[in-house]
């Protein structure tokens, strides 16, 4: 993660000595309104951009280590770890829910419509785990690669009818391993009125 970082931020300095130093704090202002720009980001005495490779390194040294804590003493480290694994996941399922299905607030005035509203949210979400692990990839992924399938309507003289597009390899392997049918090629041929 962090290499990509440095790598778009490099992109985004590249050619900055030409520019004029007025331009350059103007830049480097704007790089460092993004935090992870923030962090690697260093200006020369010169007025310069520069990537800070010693950001980079003390950066190092911490890959692959968290801290957590806990007002339980009684748990062990694995526990307190697992119950942050297991948050992490609920706070992006809700994260993924909201935004994958564009939820906006909804306010609900009755207890069962409340309860009905969380529980579809839930299966949803439930229904998005499962493909992404059937599937063996993320749900963005899957959603990007089956949001290319299109679905057309020609209009011929005989009448209409819907045609989708040929299917990706990536599309069939999706459909494959969810072991669901390819949708039929053509689609609801409504015949010219006479």
């Amino acid at each position: 993660m962090r290499d990509r970082i440095v790598a778009r931020l490099d992109e985004r300095i590249a050619g900055s000595d030409a520019l004029p130093a007025r331009k350059r704090a103007e830049l480097a202002g704007a790089l460092r309104t993004t935090a992870a720009f923030a962090r690697f980001l260093r200006t020369t005495p010169g007025g310069l951009l520069r990537i800070d490779r010693a950001a980079m390194r003390r950066a190092a040294t911490f890959d692959g280590k968290f801290l957590l804590r806990t007002s339980d003493e009684s748990l062990t480290a694995a526990d307190i770890a697992e119950g942050y694994k297991g948050l992490y996941e609920a706070e992006r399922g809700w994260r993924d829910l909201k935004s994958t299905l564009d939820l906006r607030p909804v306010y609900h005035h009755r207890e069962d419509r409340i309860r009905a509203h969380v529980q579809l949210q839930w299966l949803a979400l439930l229904l998005l785990r499962v493909t992404e692990t059937t599937a063996g990839d993320t749900w963005r992924n899957i959603r990007d690669e089956l949001e290319r399938l299109h679905l057309v309507t020609l209009a011929t003289t005989e009448g209409q009818v819907g045609q989708r597009s040929e299917l990706t390899p990536g599309q069939r392997a999706i459909l494959g391993a969810l072991d669901l049918p390819e949708p039929p090629r053509f689609l609801d041929f409504t015949p010219t009125a006479e």
